[in-house]
């Protein structure tokens, strides 16, 4: 059994690591109202709800900033894909929405 000074230490860490998980959810909140935007401007514009460029781009900046973070960049780019995949979903609906 874990002595009391060890459960008070791994209840401090994981309080912060809740911390960090709300503050990741509400900046992921935030980074959709934009991509929402972006979204209803491309649907109005006609274009393409991908661009391959644009992702290309961030994936190389993302890994970039990972590797400095010391953080692994096939996992920055794994989860920056997921949010891109999610992000064309939303503008492929948004889209679907405004024929």
């Amino acid at each position: 059994m874990a002595d009391q000074a060890t459960l008070s230490e791994l209840q401090r860490l994981r309080d912060s690591i809740d911390n960090i998980d709300a503050a990741l959810i509400h900046l992921l909140a935030e980074r959709f109202k934009f991509t929402q935007q972006v979204g209803a401007l491309k649907a109005a514009a006609a274009l393409p709800p991908a661009d391959p460029e644009r992702e290309a781009e961030q994936i190389a900046r993302l890994r970039a900033l990972a590797e400095r973070a010391r953080l692994d960049p096939e996992f920055a780019e794994k989860f920056l894909n997921f949010i891109v995949k999610e992000v064309i979903r939303h503008h492929l609906a948004h889209r679907e929405s405004n024929k």
